[in-house]
């Protein structure tokens, strides 16, 4: 099946690549940058220049293609609105999948958005969901609470490296992290089960963490104590309140209406079992957190010790063991 993938050089949409690629899928990726797509080129994908706001360029993506497995969503660093991309991009995607008779989609929504739709990224989310479920497309909606990778900059390599962690000062919601490459096989998977179809699907992880738990693994995992700093969630109020009055804040804006998700108590979990009968996939092959991080402290542990050697007496002082 040849397979347009949008959001391929992303966190999940790299792996989702890989995973087309490793299940015999014939891949073409929508970048951009294409300089900066060659280790997508690199594994065996097609690259096509593209961008989700010009649509005479989604023409061009979408020939020849007979599913659309959609991985993007705006960038932290990015000068456009979340709105332009997730709402406008989308649509104009839909619009181009339609005219181009391509209705085969896979579409990455976040878990629970309808209940938190102060956030915009988690309204746009609601509201794409909403309009699929209307549309004629064969579409299967993954509904991600979290993924694994986004934890080791906020928290494995702070507590490695003796730097601060930040966490909401009543961070009492739970999140159950996926690893991405988990993600993508369920992704994947859905080309080839047609009765996954129409349906909306949880993608999460064995467990529901807290911010304070995921911060103790770390601290058992690194044998090092965390110095974690509370940010009160009033504190996080006022910031939305002045960055949002900034155009180039925006971007600031949604993630800090995250951080209020984060500290208000939500639990972003589900049950799994109609997911992994849907998909004919093995819970047993899902990664845990404690796997995770268990595999990222001795990969980067064992590349800083071989780098040991190269390093003066005074940087050696530096490394975290």
């Amino acid at each position: 099946m040849k397979v347009l993938i949008i959001g391929a050089t992303g966190t999940l949409g790299r792996q989702v690549v890989r995973r087309c690629l490793d299940q015999g899928h014939d891949v073409r990726c929508l970048v951009r940058t294409p300089r900066k797509a060659g280790f997508l080129q690199g594994w065996g994908g097609e690259l096509v220049q593209g961008d989700l706001l010009q649509a005479e360029s989604l023409d061009r993506a979408l020939e020849g293609c007979e599913a659309v497995i959609d991985a993007a969503t705006t960038r932290v660093d990015s000068e456009q609105s979340v709105y332009a991309v997730d709402w406008d991009g989308k649509l104009n995607l839909f619009r181009r999948m339609e005219a181009a008779g391509v209705q085969r989609l896979v579409f990455h929504s976040i878990l629970k958005a309808s209940e938190h739709r102060a956030v915009p990224l988690m309204d746009i989310k609601c509201c794409t969901e909403e309009l699929l479920r209307h549309a004629d497309f064969q579409a299967t909606i993954l509904q991600a609470a979290g993924f694994m990778q986004g934890l080791i900059s906020q928290f494995a390599i702070p507590v490695l490296d003796r730097q601060n962690v930040w966490v909401s000062g009543s961070s009492s919601s739970t999140i159950a992290y996926m690893n991405t490459q988990d993600v993508a096989r369920f992704a994947v998977a859905a080309l080839e089960r047609p009765e996954t179809v129409g349906g909306s699907f949880p993608t999460v992880g064995p467990k529901a963490w807290t911010s304070t738990e995921v911060i103790q693994l770390c601290e058992t995992l690194t044998k090092k104590e965390a110095r974690v700093l509370k940010a009160s969630p009033f504190i996080i109020k006022v910031l939305r309140t002045v960055v949002s009055a900034f155009e180039a804040g925006l971007n600031v804006d949604d993630r800090l209406a995250f951080a209020e998700v984060g500290s208000s108590g939500a639990c972003l979990d589900a049950t799994m079992e109609e997911s992994y009968r849907a998909f004919g996939l093995d819970p047993a092959d899902t990664t845990t957190l404690e796997t995770y991080l268990t595999e990222y402290y001795d990969t980067i542990i064992r590349r800083l010790r071989h780098m040991q050697a190269d390093l003066s007496k005074e940087d050696r002082k530096r490394l975290p063991f």
